[in-house]
């Protein structure tokens, strides 16, 4: 059984004309893709019925990483109010923040966002890029002595440290059993001489991540955004385009993408994959039952 027969269509590109698309999130009710323009202070969302991009909302205060919660509202990674805030998903052009500080210092500017659906937490990553220059947030300094993996309980309004066992934490994403979290590390783009560009592996021991470990080294690029399936299988961001990685971090596929992949996500049923890349949206049909047997 080849990779191939995995591929149902082309590549086809649904979006275009944007500055640095991230963020990709399915919106069940409406069946659209939600996405975020970081660099053009914008968010968008695009319906594959139609094949219409939506102006949502500008400016989105450098909306980065979106995430759809079990209750259908949308959680959002700012990096101009330094925050993860909230959108009911009737009304995506309004947010109210859930979480801009902790231990009284003001994050650095999350990044991407997952809940865990069993207990409702929602976990968040924090490195430096949105204030590093003016291009993707505000220019500041750090106040928080380091870039972190944050649990935040809605239920309580806590926040906590998950894991400080990242150089520079960016993307995210939960099995299927939500037992084991993988969290991108690309430190490699501050640290050129010594940073790291892999995958790590940690357990989930109520809101902490214990033992983590390396699963997988990027060759090619640096690993950003990524989405997992039904079945495990886990699609990652790189320079080649979508690495396709099985439930033992083994490497079965990739998907070519002609411009700088950011992040991806499913639609509802798990038959199209959806592209953010640099100035684009592109989507793929999959047969995710195949690949989950490789």
């Amino acid at each position: 059984m080849s990779f191939k027969q995995a591929i149902i269509s082309e590549l086809d590109r649904v979006s275009d004309g944007h500055i640095w698309c991230e963020g990709a999130a399915w919106l069940q009710h409406s069946r659209q893709l939600l996405f975020s323009d970081v660099k053009k202070n914008a968010m968008y969302t695009y319906d594959p019925e139609t094949r219409l991009t939506t102006l949502v909302v500008e400016p989105s205060n450098f909306a980065n990483g979106n995430y759809v919660l079990s209750d259908g509202n949308v959680v959002t990674c700012e990096h101009g109010r330094r925050c993860i805030s909230l959108r009911n998903k009737d009304n995506l052009a309004s947010a109210r923040i859930l979480v801009e500080k902790f231990d009284g210092k003001r994050l650095n500017s999350p990044n991407d966002v997952v809940e865990r659906q069993s207990d409702g937490t929602i976990w968040f990553t924090d490195p430096p890029y949105g204030i590093t220059s003016d291009e993707e947030g505000y220019k500041s300094e750090s106040q928080v002595i380091g870039c972190y993996v944050y649990c935040y309980d809605p239920a309580d309004d806590s926040l906590v440290i998950a894991t400080t066992d990242v150089q520079r934490p960016n993307g995210l994403v939960f099995s299927p059993d939500e037992k084991t979290l993988i969290v991108a590390d690309m430190s490699v783009v501050d640290f050129p001489s010594c940073g790291l560009k892999h995958l790590k592996r940690f357990d989930v021991e109520e809101k902490q991540l214990l033992n983590g470990r390396l699963v997988y080294q990027v060759e090619q690029g640096i690993p950003d955004g990524m989405t997992v399936d039904r079945f495990g299988t886990l699609y990652c961001s790189s320079a080649e385009g979508i690495l396709v990685l099985n439930r033992e971090m083994k490497l079965i596929g990739k998907i070519p993408v002609p411009e700088t992949v950011s992040n991806c996500t499913f639609n509802e049923d798990e038959t199209v994959l959806y592209i953010t890349a640099s100035t684009s949206v592109y989507c793929i049909k999959l047969d995710c039952p195949i690949l989950a047997k490789m």
